[in-house]
């Protein structure tokens, strides 16, 4: 059997065939593979801008520029693992619960089988299901969260469960290893002069991004592996970590962010790591009608299931 491959460009032209991701045939099923793209068209949880749930289909759509092989690395993904394209979680547009319930369920369907999940969000408040579905089956997990915002309220108009709130809810449910999570990224303005201190005390490292700026961020990431090994991690990226010029596209922008290519530093600095999923959250692509911050959305991807374990790479040259 061999493993699903992402359709070239002259098989097909970019701008043809079924926009599944990177083009991938979408033909099997989690039993047949190691890694399934989700996606999770979600926004109930959203704050501020919605449009979030068309996160999955507009990443989808850029992903058509993609191609098989890592230059920079010389990650063969696909040649080491079983990845395809699983489709849509059918989450419930009018009730939270519901859809939280409905992602949990489909997430622990995958994970029955050995599926190591990337999921193409929808807001951030996915994060608590998903996490809910992978520490019953690996335990307490670290984590690397990369985002403008802590995401640890407490409640916001009075609900637990929103975008806001995943990683709260996560630490007090015991899904989250505290002294095995970072936080990289967070920056803007607060409600509260302590705004980032819960995280703090509860063994969270968290980066701010005045930490970032002006700096290659792989000597941080040495200090990233050595806080978070030794166990399963999962892998969070809200795409509003990125500076806003070159991710507008999303419902709570904040100035002042990571550039691109620290987002390729952090991402590559995680392999190594005992990675059991990945999410890449908060596209919306309405606000960007160019399509780059879906694109870019797309690459980080792309870039993740390169950091899998199992991942081989090629031999540099000569």
């Amino acid at each position: 059997m061999t493993n699903p491959q992402p359709l070239g460009g002259n098989e097909m032209p970019r701008f043809g065939g079924i926009a599944t991701f990177m083009r991938l045939p979408a033909t099997s099923s989690a039993v047949d593979v190691d890694v399934g793209v989700v996606g999770v068209p979600f926004d109930l949880g959203t704050s501020n801008r919605p449009g979030a749930r068309f996160g999955p289909r507009g990443i989808r759509d850029e992903s058509v520029l993609l191609r098989p092989y890592n230059m920079a690395t010389r990650a063969a993904p696909f040649d080491s693992l079983r990845i395809d394209d699983l489709g849509d979680v059918a989450t419930n547009p009018f009730n939270l619960a519901d859809s939280v319930d409905r992602i949990e369920a489909h997430y622990a369907s995958l994970l029955a089988h050995g599926v190591v999940p990337a999921t193409l969000g929808g807001d951030h408040t996915i994060a608590l299901p998903i996490l809910r579905a992978m520490a019953k089956r690996h335990g307490p997990l670290g984590m690397v969260h990369i985002d403008a915002h802590t995401d640890i309220n407490d409640t916001m108009f009075g609900e637990q469960i929103t975008h806001g709130t995943p990683f709260r809810r996560a630490v007090e449910e015991g899904l989250l290893d505290g002294d095995r999570v970072v936080q990289i990224g967070m920056r803007g303005t607060g409600y509260a002069a302590d705004d980032f201190d819960w995280s703090r005390d509860q063994g969270f490292r968290v980066v701010q991004i005045e930490e970032c700026w002006h700096r290659s961020l792989m000597p941080l990431m040495e200090e990233v592996r050595d806080k978070v090994g030794g166990g399963p991690v999962y892998l969070s990226f809200d795409i509003d970590g990125l500076d806003p010029s070159f991710a507008p596209g999303t419902g709570t922008p904040e100035v002042g962010g990571l550039t691109v290519p620290q987002a390729l530093e952090i991402i590559r600095g995680c392999r190594g790591l005992d990675v059991v999923g990945c999410d890449l959250v908060e596209v919306a692509p309405i606000y960007d009608t160019s399509g780059a911050t879906a694109l870019t959305a797309a690459n980080l991807v792309y870039e993740m299931l390169c950091i899998l374990p199992g991942v081989e790479y090629r031999d540099p040259p000569g």
